[in-house]
């Protein structure tokens, strides 16, 4: 209720989460309606109206650094604040390190982490960021990030509640990706030691989402499978590989200007690789188209998870290749003829859609496409995302299906000392690649 902007201390009937599952008996709720009657009634807000808190530190001591650092592991997991891999404690000292990469005071709240509506300010989003891991310079990425994630035209709170595995995709655009070191070539979703940023943002993301937002598996995120749970997805266009005349995604879906630092939030809940290369010997021209119906085959195959972004969403991030790009791009091919064609040929006929009761899922949710047959699986070719990135090699295209009512996009917001962070970087970089080759 705290995440839809109501009191944090706002009367409750609290009741395990197994009483709602599918079968479950419900009339321990109808044995305790007094108590919704007295809370409907009685309830007055015991808290103050916009109190700050500071975060509450919590000593560890151990005989050695190793015990130390056990115990707070250890602590981390039974306050059910971890994620099950080691975490670096956000000591106060690391989180003031951190803070470093924003100009903005640490007390000033960014909104409540939905669903549960944790408060979230600055410093908490260094707290995360210190905890995974990360380093100064990410902090802005990170913070519009959030930004963008509460959004309320995200419909994050719903979706961080979904049963459907969902998961945050965050594609960063603008100078500042290769500033940190964020990768956009292969192994651009991770993991990948030469460029952790994408680790870290993408992880300090999730702690936030559990810290902060509830979404404990079983409560707060209802995830059946939990796909992509630990690092979420943070990756950069590859710029660079454009083709001339190809726009960058950020420039393209939210208008940013060329140049612009920026991320843009979709949520996602699976991937699909997709062989696009032919098998044999064939002309450019036949490679990509054959390579293109293979894409739009993947793309036809009824994935309902698309229909809450079906007006003004995206039905979800296709990722092809720079190599691949220039190839295209020779042929005459654009970032939104890649987007009309696959508009085209991922309809789904009617039978197959009676065939799998799909049909009845788009009568209520996106009932204006109810009758057209075939029907597309977006409401225009404009809501398809197109991103170049991935490794220089021609053979594969990525998918990654979307559950996305919105695409979100904020500009980063760069601090004036940023350039001093990135050369402090470089330098820890030298000094430990000095000390691991004596």
């Amino acid at each position: 209720m705290s995440g839809r902007g109501l009191a944090a201390d706002a009367a409750m009937v609290v009741f395990p989460m197994e009483l709602f599952l599918p079968g479950s008996d419900i009339s321990p709720v109808i044995e305790r309606k007094d108590e919704f009657y007295a809370g409907l009634t009685r309830w007055t807000s015991a808290a103050g109206a916009g109190v700050k808190r500071r975060a509450r530190l919590v000593r560890v001591s151990g005989a050695s650094h190793d015990e130390a650092m056990d115990k707070a592991a250890d602590l981390y997991l039974a306050k059910l604040w971890g994620d099950g891999l080691p975490i670096l404690p956000a000591t106060a000292a690391r989180v003031d390190w951190i803070l470093r990469g924003t100009g903005l005071p640490r007390d000033q709240v960014l909104g409540k982490f939905p669903p549960r509506g944790g408060v979230t300010t600055i410093e908490s989003v260094a707290i995360a960021l210190a905890m995974a891991g990360g380093r100064p310079e990410y902090l802005p990425v990170l913070l519009a990030a959030v930004e963008a994630f509460l959004d309320p035209h995200s419909d994050s709170a719903a979706l961080q509640a979904d049963s459907g595995s969902v998961y945050p995709v965050i594609i960063v655009n603008g100078p500042v990706a290769k500033q940190i070191g964020l990768n956009d070539g292969f192994g651009c979703l991770g993991p990948d030691p030469q460029h952790p940023a994408g680790a870290s943002i993408g992880r300090a993301l999730r702690l936030m989402q559990q810290n902060l937002g509830g979404a404990l598996p079983g409560t707060g995120a209802m995830a059946m499978f939990g796909a992509m749970r630990y690092t979420n997805a943070v990756f950069a266009e590859d710029e660079a590989g454009l083709p001339a005349g190809w726009l960058p995604h950020g420039h393209e879906r939210h208008g940013y200007a060329a140049g612009t630092n920026s991320v843009s939030l979709v949520f996602a809940n699976g991937v699909s690789n997709i062989k696009r290369r032919s098998a044999i010997k064939e002309t450019a021209e036949n490679d990509v188209l054959q390579g293109m119906y293979r894409i739009a085959d993947v793309l036809r195959g009824a994935q309902l998870g698309c229909l809450p972004g079906y007006r003004e969403g995206t039905p979800g991030v296709l990722l092809i290749p720079g190599v691949n790009a220039e190839v295209m791009a020779g042929l005459g091919w654009t970032k939104q003829s890649i987007r009309e064609f696959l508009w085209q040929h991922s309809r789904v006929p009617f039978d197959q859609l009676r065939r799998s009761g799909a049909l009845e899922w788009i009568q209520l949710q996106a009932a204006e496409s109810a009758s057209v047959d075939p029907w597309p699986i977006a409401a225009s070719p404009d809501n398809f995302v197109v991103v170049v990135a991935g490794g220089g090699h021609p053979t594969n295209a990525y998918w990654l299906p979307a559950c996305c009512p919105h695409v979100i996009g904020r500009e980063i917001s760069i601090p004036p000392d940023f350039a001093a962070l990135l050369a402090d970087s470089e330098n820890r970089r030298r000094d430990a690649g000095r000390g691991n080759s004596s």
